[in-house]
């Protein structure tokens, strides 16, 4: 399974000897209309940017020239919904031909070069139609997570300030029917900003109400359009705004350009998840997600793969065999989805017995991102699946993984526990407090020395002042990702959560996350996290919940004091770790990110913001009874 050497250092250090050479090779992947006047320019912008001068298409490049290739019959994109219980397949030419429709659909309704297009959609093919219609007019899309709060949904509108709003009349979820336009039209009446239109599209479990003169009907306004040509714009161009969740006052617009973009996400596809035309993806997540965008809709066009589109839960669609089935019956090669995922189906098949009647012979690894995989869980998927387990991190700012595992050069040895070792573009670092590296092995603020390389956010929308102080100011010369982490003498690369998760008890700086890694490694744990909640004495004392998994019926106090002995014993007395409850639920975003400010706020006794991604709001009122307990 795993390569007995590793290409990663040669083409690594490739890169550190040549960075504008490497990149430019790397562009030899992309169809480009204008080549560029110089590699990248350090002079624009907060940090510089890449390939100024360039002209081309991202959608020219996800669509057309693959159809020109010959492999227009070849499936591009497939939906296959557990909500609706069925499968659609586009063909490279299908696609292309709805596309371009759609984009002449949005033109006549005005649509035109820099231009915003707000995206609110469920998981369906439409979503991922409009953000290539957008793409293919040289406008700006920017996807909000479908069924999110009104006036989160009004803030990004009136940000943006979109020309037309996308959207859908519901999102389907188990047990339930999400009604999209009544948000919408709230959201709508809370901006200051109005959109000249809205494009509606009829779902079959709940029809919507069109407002006369400004909705019209999505299948409809599609049918009647003629295709548009895609449209050639700057490779410093932006392609799209993705607001990030939880931020407060004017959102955060985090921008991602034309030509990096779609140099890094094809150069990518290869390098980290060993994939290259005509074979099967399937990212598990959204489109309203970075990772959605990424690797559900650009990645995998861009390089002339098979995305696969899902619509459903890890569990309850209908059960924990969910995500095996989908592989067996699409023949997916490699799998990408959050450690949250796999924790949900561990705690309903610990044994792993629905897997057990999925033919998975297709499947060649799997990948994980969007928080840290405890040791234990990676250990239990790697056993069960007998494959590939690679965590690698990165970030919406970024756009594609700062560190990773390269099928594409054979992978390094399994570290449970690790995200992998900086790619090819960054150049990491952990510092300490002051700016200065650290000791290998030594927990530190992880640092990209600056430039970013292609693909990164370039900016914030409207705001290159807010750009230097959220992410520049603090180590000059570097870009400060917010996570802490250390960097081992091999060069991997261990993410231990958010800066603000290092808690500082009676002057001794400790990890949450290797608190959670403890206990994750006890055999009734399914999933946990650890906060630092405040300590009269100590400034900060751990406080851990558990969810136990399914089946476990033994007495709560005696895992939580085997649990409290198993942190004594890892990590040591210093810990202070006295504290674990036992809760049913986590409080989680729909990306499966655990709240863990959220937690912190319920633990410090105030009253948290509750972000308007959860998952669960009533998982929230139990953390707090269980609180409250003691």
């Amino acid at each position: 399974m795993t390569a007995p050497a590793s290409r990663y250092p040669t083409a690594y250090a490739a890169w550190r000897r040549d960075p504008p050479a490497w990149w430019a090779d790397a562009a030899q992947g992309i169809t480009w209309d204008r080549p560029w006047d110089r590699v990248f320019d350090p002079d624009a912008g907060p940090y510089g940017s890449w390939f100024p001068g360039a002209r081309l298409n991202t959608c020219f490049n996800c669509l057309d020239r693959h159809v020109a290739a010959g492999r227009g019959a070849q499936p591009a994109l497939v939906w296959d919904s557990a909500m609706e219980g069925r499968v659609e397949t586009l063909t490279y030419a299908t696609l292309l031909a709805r596309v371009a429709k759609f984009a002449g659909a949005l033109a006549a309704l005005g649509v035109q070069v820099g231009d915003r297009v707000v995206i609110y959609m469920p998981m369906v093919p439409e979503a991922a139609i409009a953000m290539l219609a957008c793409a293919r007019l040289g406008a700006i899309h920017s996807v909000v997570f479908g069924g999110f709060a009104a006036a989160e949904l009004a803030a990004r509108i009136a940000d943006a300030r979109p020309k037309v709003i996308v959207s859908a009349s519901c999102g389907l979820e188990p047990g339930r029917t999400v009604a999209y336009k009544p948000l919408l039209d709230t959201a709508i009446a809370l901006s200051p900003h109005r959109p000249d239109a809205c494009l509606i599209l009829q779902r079959a479990a709940l029809h919507a109400e069109l407002t006369p003169g400004r909705d019209h009907d999505f299948r409809a306004a599609e049918a009647a359009a003629a295709p548009h040509p895609p449209v050639s714009v700057a490779a410093t161009d932006p392609l799209y705004i993705l607001y990030t969740s939880g931020t407060t006052g004017r959102p955060k617009g985090v921008v991602r350009d034309n030509g990096g973009h779609a140099v890094a996400l094809w150069t990518s596809m290869a390098m980290i998840y060993g994939l290259d035309a005509g074979e099967m993806f399937w990212t598990a997540s959204d489109v309203g997600w970075v990772v959605g965008h990424s690797y559900i809709v650009y990645a995998p066009l861009l390089r002339g793969c098979t995305s696969l589109m899902y619509e459903g839960k890890p569990v309850g669609t209908p059960d924990a065999g969910a995500f095996w089935r989908v592989i067996a019956q699409h023949k997916v090669k490699v799998l990408f989805t959050a450690p949250t995922a796999l924790r949900a189906i561990k705690q309903r098949d610990p044994d792993g017995a629905l897997l057990a009647r999925h033919d998975l012979s297709s499947l060649q690894a799997l990948y994980l991102a969007g928080e840290r995989c405890d040791p234990p869980t990676a250990l239990w998927a790697a056993g069960l699946l007998g494959r590939p387990v690679v965590d690698h991190w990165w970030q919406t700012e970024t756009g594609w993984p700062i560190t990773a595992g390269f099928r594409g050069y054979g992978l390094f040895p399994f570290k449970p526990g690790s995200g992998g070792r900086p790619c090819p573009g960054y150049d990491l670092h952990a510092l300490d407090d002051a700016g200065t590296p650290v000791a290998a092995g030594v927990t530190g603020n992880l640092a990209l020395r600056l430039p970013l390389p292609p693909g990164c956010a370039p900016t914030l929308w409207g705001d290159d002042p807010g750009y230097r102080r959220a992410y520049l100011a603090d180590f000059p010369g570097y870009y400060r990702t917010g996570d802490a982490g250390s960097i081992d003498a091999d060069g991997d690369v261990w993410v231990m959560g958010r800066t603000d998760d290092i808690i500082n008890v009676a002057g001794h700086r400790l990890s949450t996350g290797a608190m959670e890694e403890v206990l994750a490694a006890h055999p009734d744990v399914a999933e946990c996290a650890v906060v630092g909640a405040a300590d009269p004495v100590k400034g900060q004392a751990p406080l851990g919940l558990v969810v136990l998994k399914a089946g476990v019926v033994r007495d709560e106090a005696v895992v939580a004091a085997e649990l409290v002995a198993l942190v004594r014993e890892r990590i040591g007395p210093v810990a202070a770790f006295r504290d674990a409850l036992v809760v049913q639920r986590l409080p989680k975003t729909r990306s499966g990110k655990i709240l863990r400010a959220t937690i912190r706020a319920l633990a410090d006794g105030q009253t948290p913001v509750v972000p308007a991604t959860i998952e669960d709001p009533a998982a929230i009122d139990e953390i707090a009874t269980v609180l409250a307990r003691g």
